[in-house]
């Protein structure tokens, strides 16, 4: 994996975090009111805890692209929940006013927007780079 050296691992990494901690006083209501929520809760703070110190240790693309995956996944969710509902949370739809969905919204689409704008910004680099660093001449096709 190549570092990229990204001065936005530590915000992603505090986003995640922040992800995982909003997710966690949910946990045992939805354990159990819809047991399969409450897991993916547990599954997404687990995940959330494990990107955001990947992240900061790999800060490679595959690892943004998973930060960035996992944040639209569970902004999906969300949405879901409030416009068409999930199964067993009938209850949810139309409440947008959760407190805890803001702070949740806040730090996933945060995460989203900046997971993507690093891995645009790094294939843009990578084209660059790749052109500056040969010698010249090299790589390049000469037509008669």
């Amino acid at each position: 994996m190549t570092a990229m050296h990204s001065p936005w691992r530590w915000p992603t990494a505090a986003l995640m975090l922040l992800t995982a901690g909003v997710h966690v006083p949910l946990v045992g209501d939805h354990l159990e009111e819809a047991p399969y929520v409450g897991v993916l809760f547990i599954l997404l703070t687990v995940a959330c805890v494990l990107l955001a110190g990947a992240i900061l240790v790999a800060d490679a693309p595959v690892m943004w692209a998973a930060c960035g995956v996992v944040s639209v996944l569970a902004l999906t969710a969300f949405l879901a929940s409030r416009t068409v509902g999930l199964p067993e949370l009938g209850d949810d739809v139309g409440n947008w006013t959760e407190p805890l969905g803001y702070p949740a919204l806040a730090s996933e689409g945060m995460c989203a927007v900046l997971a993507a704008l690093v891995l645009a910004r790094s294939r843009a680099g990578v084209g660059r780079h790749d052109r500056r660093d040969r010698p010249a001449g090299v790589g390049v096709e000469h037509r008669a």
